[in-house]
């Protein structure tokens, strides 16, 4: 049992409790029902709510979804073409967004893959060291696909964590 003033009434009855929140002019809430025995607070019930749902609102905002962001390419992609697909994906990745790129195959192209794995490898080598390869570059049905990712900065993560 903790009081309103965060004291430690240590373990009471739950009429006990009753009757010192009633005196408190306060609301028993539970707190941790899993516990043993189970910890109740003496609190004012919507100021506690109104707490609560802060602390979600916070937690909501500080969440990072995982986010991926899809590049459709051909094998017969002009050099321009790529480049200005590659100048995307790498706004995707300073937002700190996964990308996957996908190379798709129509028809005849199916019969030359090494075409497919040039263009990936070219797309690799553009962003160098920036990039993380999340997932190798593999066959799925009728296309050419790999995850890449932004290369973390541990320092950075340390500092805005601190």
């Amino acid at each position: 049992m903790i009081a309103a003033d965060g004291e430690q009434l240590g373990i009471l009855s739950k009429e006990e409790a009753l009757l010192k929140a009633k005196e408190a002019e306060l609301d028993l809430v539970e707190v941790a029902s899993s516990a043993q025995p189970p910890v109740a607070r003496i609190v004012d019930w919507e100021k506690f709510r109104y707490q609560e749902s802060k602390k979600e609102q916070q937690a909501r905002k500080n969440r990072s979804d995982v986010d991926i962001k899809e590049i459709w390419l051909s094998p017969r992609i002009a050099e321009h073409d790529l480049m200005v697909r590659l100048k995307r994906v790498d706004e995707f990745l300073e937002a700190g967004r996964k990308v996957k790129i996908t190379v798709k195959f129509r028809g005849r192209e199916m019969a030359h893959p090494e075409v497919g794995h040039q263009i990936v490898k070219q797309a690799l080598d553009y962003f160098g060291d920036k990039i993380n390869i999340e997932r190798e570059t593999k066959f799925e049905g009728r296309s050419l696909t790999t995850i890449i990712g932004p290369v973390r900065n541990n320092k950075k993560e340390e500092e805005q964590n601190a």
